[in-house]
């Protein structure tokens, strides 16, 4: 399949700018991959389509506020997105700036921060600060809305930007499908016999990246950090062992536990990631999986179409595009169950 195959069009509309009121209150289409079937729901369903003894599995990361901006001693302007923190003072990071950095010439940063750059690294510079990366960023950092969100932060952003269970500080984009998630929404989770267990992956910048081939053959993922813990692997078998599902909350979480399953048996796994899921791959763990709605051309529809149904997934996008869902971070949600149980809803067209 080629990069083209995964186009739909989206009106500029249907871009959501804002979160809803509520976590929950956002639409969820609910789609059955094994039959091409598709259901027009609330989140708030969501309980009535799991059972007990189904795995949750949530992704914890949460957002570091990862844009800054500096000055060159020449007063050219630089932005500066973090991408990963690595050892000591050193950082990973996106940067555009007027002219082309050089190791000799310090970047000025709030508070009297410098940061020096080292190297190139594919499209990314690493760089050398003058203090401990991390408490900088959070001190001085604004969240870095994802590039489609076509407005400046805003005090809603802070908190409707993280998921509720967020712990695991690292990320530079949140875990989308989570933020439907409130604390309400959770116990009631609880109370029905629902599990739930974390991995972390810190998600990175890249996600937002569009495809440079048109050939998948030749894309190369960004990496991402990744860490699946014995209680994960622990969880699953049990989930297993008493007729549950496990149940993936977004993409990432999809792409965390099958990196750990990558030798077919799930094990814990604390390491980078640049795991490419597209369409004719076979899924060790996930049983069906709850995810927001993805750029055309994206890594992330291709996950998604790998995992319900090339035919499938296409049609529903359509459908959501017809009747208007919310599309993106802040939009609406998907659920999908390749091998779904017949629901008695009568059947949309």
């Amino acid at each position: 399949m080629r990069r083209t195959d995964f186009t739909y069009e989206l009106p500029t509309e249907l871009i959501a700018q804002h979160p809803k009121p509520e976590r929950s209150a956002s639409r969820l289409l609910h789609v059955n991959g094994m039959t091409g079937q598709w259901f027009d729901r609330q989140f708030v369903d969501f309980p009535s389509l799991l059972r007990p003894n189904d795995l949750l599995v949530f992704n914890d990361t949460r957002v570091i506020p990862a844009r800054v901006f500096g000055v060159k001693p020449s007063g050219g302007r630089v932005e500066i997105m973090l991408e990963r923190i690595l050892s000591g003072q050193r950082i990973l990071a996106h940067v555009h700036a007027s002219k082309a950095l050089r190791t000799e010439v310090p970047i000025l940063l709030a508070g009297g921060v410098i940061a020096q750059f080292i190297a190139r690294r594919d499209d990314l510079f690493e760089l050398e600060l003058s203090v401990e990366p991390l408490s900088f960023f959070v001190e001085h950092g604004a969240l870095p809305l994802p590039p489609y969100i076509d407005r400046g932060v805003q005090a809603e952003d802070t908190e409707r930007y993280q998921t509720v269970f967020s712990r695991e500080l690292g990320a530079v984009a949140a875990p989308t499908a989570g933020l439907h998630f409130d604390q309400a929404m959770l116990a009631r989770l609880s109370d029905l016999g629902v599990r739930s267990a974390y991995v972390t992956l810190h998600v990175g910048a890249g996600t937002f990246k569009p495809l440079r081939v048109d050939d998948l053959d030749q894309h190369r993922m960004h990496s991402e950090v990744v860490q699946v813990s014995a209680a994960v692997c622990d969880a699953v078998a049990q989930a297993r062992a008493h007729g549950g599902r496990v149940i993936a909350v977004g993409t990432t979480v999809v792409r965390s536990l099958e990196t750990a399953a990558a030798q077919g048996v799930l094990q814990p796994c604390q390491d980078e990631t640049r795991l490419f899921i597209r369409p004719g791959f076979k899924f060790n763990v996930v049983d069906a999986l709850l995810t927001n709605f993805h750029l055309p051309e994206s890594t992330l529809l291709m996950l998604v179409c790998a995992f319900g149904g090339y035919d499938t997934m296409m049609s529903a996008y359509r459908h959501a595009v017809t009747t208007r869902y919310r599309f993106f971070s802040y939009g609406d949600a998907m659920f999908i169950e390749p091998s779904l149980f017949t629901p008695t809803d009568t059947l949309l067209p």
